[in-house]
């Protein structure tokens, strides 16, 4: 399932360093390497496009894709919001199932107090990890969890032993 992303994202930074265009043919994926170039097919429409993965998301359950503005309207996903689609990887800077830098992000905590309750629940019994609270562009308060060595094996174990009514937990590949 696609989504897409715009206007409280557009002109600040995005996850590999570059400042988000709404109007660029980009995307956010949570485990792909960031520079990785996918095709991106509609289901219902059959309409593709090519985009190079530079932020990270969405951090809705159930969605594989977010897409720039540009790319939903290419895709027909602009009006109805979501489609399913089919994800080709067409180059990757970096192994798909090996290696990367690995983190667990919660989010969206709606008020700053509980984030920063649960991210200090997390620093307590994940002692070795680095936990972090930030403010969401679109409003909310996520939480990321950084374990030792940005271990995928850690971080994986982290996301399976959390939970919270507050948000979803995602694995998050931060390269």
């Amino acid at each position: 399932m696609a989504s897409w992303y715009g206007a409280p994202y557009h002109n600040r930074r995005g996850s590999n360093g570059e400042v988000y265009d709404m109007n660029a043919m980009t995307a956010a994926h949570l485990t792909l390497p960031l520079g990785s170039v996918v095709r991106i097919t509609n289901l219902k429409t059959e309409h593709s496009a090519v985009v190079r993965i530079t932020d990270r998301g969405p951090f809705v359950p159930g969605r594989i894709v977010d897409l720039s503005l540009a790319a939903a309207k290419a895709l027909d996903v602009y009006l109805p919001g979501t489609a399913k689609v089919r994800l080709e990887v067409l180059q990757s800077p970096a192994p798909l199932d090996t290696g990367g830098r690995w983190a667990v992000q919660i989010g969206s905590f709606a008020e700053k107090k509980v984030a920063a309750e649960f991210a200090e629940h997390l620093q307590k019994r994940y002692q070795t990890a680095q936990v972090l609270k930030f403010e969401s562009p679109a409003g909310g308060w996520w939480v990321r969890a950084r374990v030792l060595g940005d271990d995928r094996q850690r971080a994986s174990t982290l996301a399976r032993e959390t939970a919270t009514a507050e948000g979803a937990v995602f694995m998050v590949r931060l390269d």
